[in-house]
């Protein structure tokens, strides 16, 4: 079974003076349908880093949540944390793949600009991928309208907002979906997870 390092949220509680790393329960059902499994791991660059130096992961998950902090967003260790795994997947060739604010993570460390885009929290609406239309839910506030040198774009939404991107170079691939709060999980999806982390 293939091993895999997941991102977390980071969830304010101010009535607690917490800051929390916190991941969807579903995030585990899902790689179990997939034949997977992941370790989430910490919003500490030191500390994810120990951690993945000292375990056998086959690839990297980069998690929905949280604005990027140059778009207004309030979790700066977790960038921090997202730039050192991004940095390390290149680094051993380990396959990453980011889901929502994952994806958005991936075009800004290229040179994407994002946007923000409304009617897309909460909501489905249709994607065109691989010249099909099909409906996946969204919960997205920034999206790129900017095909960049390095990344391929491979899904639109009708207004433009690339929903999936993959590098021309490394193993790196990004969806705008959530397929972990689909119910039940798409076979599309399951299929993305194995070929994607698969040998």
């Amino acid at each position: 079974m293939k091993h895999l390092a997941i991102s977390q949220r980071v969830d304010i509680i101010p009535e607690y003076g917490e800051r929390r790393d916190a991941l969807d329960q579903n995030w585990h059902t899902f790689f179990k349908a997939a034949g997977l499994m992941a370790t989430p791991l910490p919003n500490n660059p030191e500390t994810a880093n120990q951690i993945i130096q000292n375990n056998q992961f086959d690839g990297i998950v980069l998690s929905g949540g949280n604005d990027l902090v140059s778009y207004g967003g309030d979790a700066p260790e977790r960038d921090e944390t997202e730039k050192m795994l991004l940095d390390y997947a290149i680094l051993q060739k380990l396959p990453l793949m980011g889901i929502c604010r994952g994806l958005q993570f991936i075009q800004a460390s290229f040179g994407a600009t994002l946007k923000q885009v409304l009617g897309h929290v909460s909501t489905r609406h249709e994607i065109i991928i691989n010249g099909n239309s099909q409906t996946v839910n969204s919960y997205h506030n920034f999206g790129s309208f900017e095909d960049v040198s390095d990344l391929e774009t491979l899904a639109v939404s009708k207004e433009g907002v690339i929903e999936s991107v993959r590098h021309r170079e490394h193993r790196i691939h990004g969806i705008m979906w959530h397929p972990e709060r689909e119910a039940p999980f798409r076979a599309s999806d399951i299929s993305l997870f194995q070929d994607f982390f698969g040998d």
